[in-house]
């Protein structure tokens, strides 16, 4: 794993700024579309500490405390938090059916990481403290995207915002004294992870969340927290052949229904 080999900021660095400035690169030679104001560019660089510095960074930093299964589960609560946040500092109505979908994907998650029993840490409380105020960054971040003035072109925003979180995470990796050295002396396997993570995990999820920011209502895009679980699932059944228990049958029928009832919420929520 990973997070074995590098610090926890050190790996969001090398990850967002390499993919950050492909995304980047590309964009400026290939689309036509690249203008970008500097209030955009400011803007980027927001949603860059927001979704990455501190909401991803924070999250990795608190594997150190916890077991992932309960990182997991923690973690499924976003959607709550958002549609909390949405309430509090945009005065939405909070719909009955919002509220089943995401009882029933807390549930879900439950239900798949409850069969693994989960370490306890000595100070499990702090990577919980770490991981309630990465779902707080992440959920203003996914406000702040949805109606921030950003690049029309969806690429050159997200490279951006990637580019800058990154280069944030180094700042913070070289204040925390982590050992960048350790980049050099990769595994084989560790060197796969990075490459997915920057393929996989960045450029295209990344690019995707965004894009969908802009056209959807972001408690929808938040139930990505409870499909990851079972494509993981699906992908690790296809390709490594693991066995598939009757609980984790269930827990994905539970995720997927949950997804489905947030995303037949209306589109419009009325205001007070």
């Amino acid at each position: 794993m990973l997070v074995v080999e590098l610090a926890p900021f050190l790996i969001g660095a090398v990850r967002f700024t390499i993919a950050g400035l492909v995304v980047v690169v590309l964009s400026l030679v290939f689309s036509d579309n690249k203008d970008i104001t500097k209030g955009q560019l400011l803007n980027c660089a927001k949603a860059g500490f927001f979704f990455l510095t501190t909401g991803n960074g924070i999250a990795i930093w608190a594997l150190q405390y916890m077991d992932t299964g309960l990182v997991a589960l923690l973690i499924s609560a976003q959607p709550l938090v958002l549609i909390f946040m949405m309430r509090l500092l945009e005065k939405k109505k909070i719909q009955f059916r919002s509220m089943v979908g995401i009882a029933l994907g807390i549930l879900g998650i439950y239900l798949l990481v409850s069969q693994n029993s989960i370490e306890q840490h000595p100070r499990q409380w702090m990577g919980i403290m770490a991981i309630f105020i990465c779902l707080i960054f992440w959920g203003y971040g996914s406000l702040f995207v949805a109606k921030a003035n950003l690049p029309s072109n969806s690429l050159i925003s997200t490279g951006y915002q990637m580019l800058f979180g990154g280069l944030m995470m180094i700042l913070i990796s070289v204040l925390l004294g982590e050992d960048t050295s350790r980049v050099l002396r990769l595994s084989v396997n560790g060197q796969w992870s990075m490459v997915y993570l920057i393929l996989f995990g960045s450029i295209a999820a990344f690019t995707a969340f965004n894009y969908l920011l802009k056209k959807v209502s972001p408690e929808k895009v938040a139930t990505s927290t409870y499909v990851n679980p079972v494509v993981a699932m699906i992908l690790g059944v296809w390709w490594l052949g693991e066995k598939v228990s009757t609980l984790s049958l269930i827990a994905s029928v539970i995720l997927l229904s949950g997804v489905w009832f947030i995303n037949s919420t209306k589109k419009k929520i009325v205001k007070d």
